[in-house]
């Protein structure tokens, strides 16, 4: 089947949102479908247009961590007008399937004849994104919502009361590449591999955006001096800021690597002792909107793949796929319960080995691969 995908997010990108959309593609590709992307052109794709294949002097593939390519298309043009000239290309193309993130294109497919999947991870945006998401339900044609999780779906359904029915609804959380976390070293020789101190570490990966935890990062590297506190992501901006705050408090045993390619990030969170997911309770994205009731974090999936075992915020939408088998929980804003809970984890090895091995064996229903024949199951285009 030829599917084209629909994406407004920028490529090459390190933000999560381009990430998850190249990951998504990969694992159609793999299934065997044609997979063609379309996104917008940007600054940074100029150079794309002679050798797409390549970020300056780094393959796409190695970038984004892709165990297989496909075709991107840049396609020109305002960004406010891209959902109109994306569907356009893709009757082009003759598409078999439009697969779109935004929700103008999903509703201007289904306009075009075109069956279509749209893949939703946040309330529609902009000024007309309710106009939007309401012609998309009431249009005919074969369709399919794919909101990333059962929060989602039930806010989504409160707000516009209108449902789908349940054959046109697939919960699609985030996953991970499973195949990128076999034959990980152990912590310590991970450590090794990476020249990394040696003594107990705890790794948190990922952006440094607002409510994302560095701030419960930090206060906990102040009361285990002992232990080394990795932080993998981030932008050199918040990079800079928080390296600052660390040395302002005298933290000698805090590192920011910044951002990492992705395909580097199983080793380092094969290195920690206690993988840190210290959520807020207002847990900002790229755009800076607002998604901890809804949100389906990658690294819950990448954390739980790992092996090690995972301390994370209380909230909801996250027991959607952790539990008290394979990780810890603390309210986000008890900062005596996160240093309560560190300290055991840290003292107990068996049951650090315990909750990994729990979360390892869960995570293989959350593979890209799965999340793909999922998304396609009894669809008949």
């Amino acid at each position: 089947m030829k599917i084209v995908f629909v994406s407004a997010s920028q490529v090459p990108s390190d933000t999560a949102n381009s990430l998850q959309v190249m990951k998504v593609c990969q694992a159609f590709a793999q299934l065997g479908h044609e997979t063609i992307l379309l996104v917008p052109a940007n600054p940074r794709s100029f150079d794309f247009t002679q050798d797409k294949s390549a970020i300056g002097h780094q393959p796409l593939e190695a970038h984004y961590g892709l165990a297989a390519s496909f075709p991107i298309e840049w396609l020109p043009g305002s960004r406010r007008i891209f959902p109109w000239i994306a569907v356009h290309r893709a009757r082009r193309l003759k598409a078999d399937l439009l697969y779109a993130w935004p929700v103008q294109s999903a509703a201007l497919g289904l306009l075009a004849g075109l069956p279509v999947m749209l893949e939703m991870h946040d309330f529609p945006a902009g000024r007309f994104g309710r106009l939007w998401y309401r012609l998309f339900l009431r249009l005919p044609g074969k369709k399919r919502l794919l909101p990333i999780t059962h929060a989602l779906r039930r806010e989504l359904e409160r707000r516009y009361r209108s449902a789908l029915p349940d054959e046109q609804v697939v919960i699609a959380p985030d996953g991970v590449d499973l195949e990128r976390y076999e034959n990980l070293p152990d912590p310590r020789p991970a450590r090794r591999q990476l020249g990394l101190p040696l003594s107990p570490t705890v790794v948190c990966t990922g952006h440094l955006y607002a409510g994302r935890g560095a701030g419960i990062f930090l206060a906990l590297a102040a009361r285990f001096p002992k232990v080394n506190f990795l932080w993998v992501g981030g932008r050199p901006q918040e990079v800079d800021e928080w390296r600052s705050r660390a040395a302002a408090c005298g933290l000698r045993n805090v590192a920011l690597t910044g951002f990492l390619p992705n395909a580097r990030i199983p080793l380092y969170q094969a290195a920690a002792n206690v993988l840190l997911m210290p959520y807020e309770r207002m847990v900002s994205t790229s755009s800076g909107g607002d998604t901890a009731d809804i949100c389906s974090p990658m690294k819950v999936f990448e954390y739980m793949a790992a092996g090690r075992a995972i301390l994370s915020s209380d909230l909801p939408v996250l027991r959607e796929v952790l539990n008290e088998n394979n990780a810890v929980f603390c309210p986000p804003d008890d900062a005596v319960a996160w240093e309560s809970s560190l300290g055991k984890l840290l003292a107990d090895a068996k049951r650090r080995q315990t909750l990994g091995q729990r979360a390892r064996a869960e995570v293989k229903e959350y593979s890209w691969l799965a999340r793909a024949r999922r998304s396609l199951e009894n669809f008949r285009c």
